[in-house]
């Protein structure tokens, strides 16, 4: 009798290992389904840019330092791979955009345009995708990360190696500020 209450002790925390187990996996899955979800957004947002800027280029001269920032951006997106690399490129760029959507406001033949028009409009949406997908994404590395720290799937979690995952976080305080625009050396 005594050995089969020890047998059955052992089953039960042998299945509840593997329970742990399988929840860390499954969290993990999740995580990295959420930052290809970002990772699809940022790069239709970079897809977009090069018709957007071309677009805006003709209207806009004055502004080729913008315009060389974002063509600089592009090319490093395709050489970074951590979370904390592609946040800070897409926080550069992001500041970059909102420059560019502040000053066409001064343009109203730009504004005008249907193809400025169309793929403002397109870029807004894929704005709001993003930030939806951050937000996912780092709602679904808060909750992994949380299971490798409490009792007692921690123990399991370092058993296995586990690694917590970074948040997708804005490390520059100037993407947080409005962008200011100054039209006086145009005068």
């Amino acid at each position: 009798m005594i050995g089969f209450i020890i047998l059955a002790i052992i089953f039960v925390f042998l299945f509840a290992v593997i329970g742990m187990y399988n929840k860390l996996v499954q969290s993990k899955i999740k995580v990295d389904n959420a930052w290809s979800q970002i990772d699809v957004q940022l790069q239709r947002r970079f897809d977009l840019i090069p018709n957007f800027v071309e677009t805006v280029k003709g209207y806009m001269t004055h502004e080729k330092e913008t315009f060389q920032k974002i063509a600089e951006l592009r090319t490093s997106w395709a050489n970074t791979q951590s979370v904390s690399e592609k946040a800070n490129l897409d926080n550069q760029l992001s500041t970059a955009l909102k420059t560019i959507m502040a000053v066409s406001e001064s343009y109203p033949e730009l504004k005008a345009n249907q193809n400025f028009s169309d793929l403002s409009e397109e870029l807004r949406n894929t704005e709001n995708k993003i930030s939806f997908s951050r937000q996912f994404y780092n709602d679904t590395v808060t909750i992994y990360n949380t299971k490798l720290e409490v009792f007692p799937s921690n123990i399991i979690a370092g058993m296995f190696h586990f690694k917590p995952r970074d948040l997708f976080k804005t490390e520059n305080d100037e993407v947080r500020k409005n962008v200011k625009v100054d039209f006086s050396s145009n005068s």
